[in-house]
């Protein structure tokens, strides 16, 4: 066993999301949002570059040494997966590991809304989950993943770096690619998905032009697309796709992404007051044709009102879920008004002053 496993252990214990290991500090981990001091002593340079360097491949290590940056994947088998970015900072070497679960939870088990596991059925099309680092797209995503796994009699690739769930082939087949470790690029593996019979493919982050290019375009050629970006809303996760392209291409590109757009779902984490643990509060964005319009005419701003008209549809606007969640008692008002995008709407359910001034 690793020495750095005891770390691991403890993080399973605490319900612990993130670990993170900082030359010249104590140990830290993150519990429901908040980040909680170890009670151990302060890590020293030499002594944690060792204690990292334990689990880390040895090309990996050349890696890091020659670029100060690196993320791969670790496991502790029987109790869970880990996310690894290692990183070079003033006083030495600094980790974080995210915790990845061993059980993959369904959209049921998870309380996301129904519409999310239609989208597992979807014939073809992109669908894209945003929000902010550590808002649960990656969780959202393998419950959809698990629920075509379930449903269909198809080929799933997954493209990722790292990769972070591991599904076990069940009525489908799915092949698991990690960028650095069996493909170069997110590019190169997913030109490369093309010629490998996908019906379903999972792009672990649109990075660049190139990947966002092919992802879009291999929607609109038959395929069933699933990515991610670290936008926060429906409207601009479509502005965000199209403003990365040059202005010469951006009218074929929003084309093209009208034609194959089927939902972009947006998603922040709130910690519940009723239990322990945090629960995901939706955006949902669904691609019916008068949103495809919308984009294809360039009339994105209009796309918050199709989506407060659109709950037949399984649409929801962020305020809607926040307000649902919020009357339900399970997250705190302070949280609800600090999430929200129409500040006058919550304001009323505030005890005190608004717990960010700048919006008096």
């Amino acid at each position: 066993m690793a020495k750095i496993d005891a770390f691991f252990k403890l993080m399973n214990e605490q319900k612990a999301s993130d670990l993170h290991l900082v030359s010249g500090q104590q140990p830290v981990l993150r519990i429901r949002g908040d980040l909680e001091r170890v009670k151990y002593r302060v890590l020293d340079d030499n002594e944690l570059r060792s204690m990292l360097y334990e689990i880390t491949p040895e090309d990996k290590i050349k890696v890091f040494e020659e670029t100060g940056d690196l993320d791969f994947a670790y496991e502790i088998p029987g109790l869970a997966r880990y996310r690894v970015n290692f990183f070079v900072q003033k006083n030495g070497i600094g980790a974080v590991f995210r915790e990845i679960p061993s059980e993959i939870l369904s959209i049921e088990q998870l309380g996301l809304p129904s519409v999310i596991g239609r989208l597992a059925l979807l014939p073809r099309g992109i669908v894209i989950v945003t929000g902010p680092t550590g808002s649960g797209k990656s969780t959202t995503l393998a419950a959809i993943i698990d629920e075509a796994n379930r449903k269909r009699k198809e080929h799933i690739i997954t493209v990722e770096d790292p990769i972070e769930f591991v599904h076990t082939s069940k009525s489908c087949l799915i092949n698991h690619r990690e960028v650095g470790t069996h493909t170069r690029t997110f590019s190169s593996a997913l030109r490369a998905s093309l010629r490998e019979d996908p019906d379903i493919i999972l792009v672990g982050e649109m990075r660049d032009l190139e990947t966002i290019r092919l992802a879009v375009e291999a929607a609109a050629t038959g395929h069933l697309v699933f990515s991610t970006l670290h936008t926060q809303s429906a409207s601009k996760t479509v502005d965000r796709i199209i403003e990365v392209f040059p202005v010469g291409e951006q009218a074929q590109i929003r084309s093209t992404l009208a034609d194959g757009i089927r939902a972009v779902v947006s998603q922040a984490l709130f910690k519940r007051i009723d239990m322990k643990g945090r629960i995901a509060v939706l955006e949902i964005l669904i691609g019916t044709h008068a949103v495809r319009a919308m984009i294809r005419e360039s009339k994105t701003h209009q796309l918050t009102s199709a989506i407060q008209t659109g709950k037949k549809y399984g649409m929801q606007t962020l305020d809607d879920s926040i307000a649902y969640h919020l009357k339900a008692g399970r997250i705190d008002p302070n949280e609800a008004y600090m999430k929200c995008v129409d500040k006058d709407k919550f304001r009323q359910y505030l005890t005190g002053p608004p717990p960010d001034f700048t919006e008096i």
